[in-house]
């Protein structure tokens, strides 16, 4: 009977500790919560954009250019009328999807030709050859270069930013398999006669998401800078699409008189990026066993 009263309180406890399970976690790496609620809050409200603001981001009403923030326009005119904030809120759109479909498709290519390189030296020494080209060539010049042979569209961006940012995934996966591909389980399963499929995805893999993760954070808070700057100057998304780049692009010529048109969409942006990094951060802390341990 004495044997039975710790276990029953644990199996009682149990239940209690996966339903603070949320709570406990927001409070030990309160960075992935407090990142991860403004990005929550930036994506519902780039997605309820047309409920969050009274006016079309494409309206002109040249009567009211460049009036000042009130409770009509909440961040003001720009220089042909436009509302800034219903612009700003609708360019989120572009900046966010961008930024998150780099991050998925540089991270899903970059995980398996990294796999792949890391694991085999011959695959290693050709595929890392080409990665070291890719990484030499700067997301800017290269989205011009595409400009130049296709037209400007959110595609040719994804694509741009894309190829730069694949190269440092596969750098990073490579070095996991390399410290780990030598370990007794991965040859253990290679005597057993494990197919080389089999040994990348069941043994290998698994080391690579938590790194790989937090890698993903940086990837989207950089792609969304990078778009940003390509519409800055001309080489991202068309004029007539509103995003944070070309909101600030279009305001840069008012901004002695009309300083809101390039403070909204700025302050935004940065707030999105910084919400981001300190998701990547706090997933860092959480997924490093080094860290945990140290705690």
């Amino acid at each position: 009977m004495t044997d039975l009263a710790p276990q029953t309180a644990t199996e009682t406890e149990a239940p209690a500790r996966r339903r603070r399970g949320l709570a406990w976690n927001a409070r030990r790496h309160p960075t992935v919560a407090l990142g991860a609620a403004i990005l929550l809050v930036m994506i519902v409200a780039t997605l309820f954009a047309p409920f969050l603001t009274g006016y079309d981001p494409l309206f002109l009403d040249p009567l009211k250019r460049m009036q000042p923030p009130s409770w009509t326009h909440l961040s003001g005119t720009d220089g042909i009328g436009r509302d800034v904030w219903s612009r700003t809120i609708h360019g989120g759109r572009v900046s966010l999807v961008v930024g998150l479909v780099v991050a998925v498709l540089s991270t899903v290519i970059g995980l398996l030709i990294g796999l792949v390189s890391g694991y085999s030296r011959i695959a290693d020494a050709i595929l890392m050859r080409f990665m070291d080209g890719l990484m030499s060539i700067p997301a800017i010049l290269l989205a011009i270069a595409l400009m130049a042979v296709v037209k400007a569209s959110i595609t040719t961006v994804i694509v741009a930013i894309t190829i730069v940012e694949v190269p440092r995934v596969v750098r990073l996966v490579r070095s996991v398999v390399l410290s780990i591909r030598d370990q007794a389980y991965v040859e253990a399963a290679v005597i057993v006669g494990s197919r080389f499929g089999k040994i990348l995805f069941r043994h290998i893999l698994p080391n690579t998401l938590a790194p790989l993760t937090v890698q993903a954070t940086y990837i989207c808070a950089a792609a969304i800078l990078i778009e940003s700057l390509l519409s800055f100057l001309g080489a991202g998304t068309p004029p007539e699409v509103p995003s944070w780049g070309n909101i600030m692009a279009e305001g840069r010529s008012y901004f002695l008189l009309a300083p809101w048109i390039i403070f909204t969409p700025g302050v935004v942006l940065a707030v999105t990026v910084l919400a981001i990094n300190l998701m990547g951060d706090g997933l860092r802390d959480m997924l490093d066993p080094r860290f945990a341990k140290r705690l």
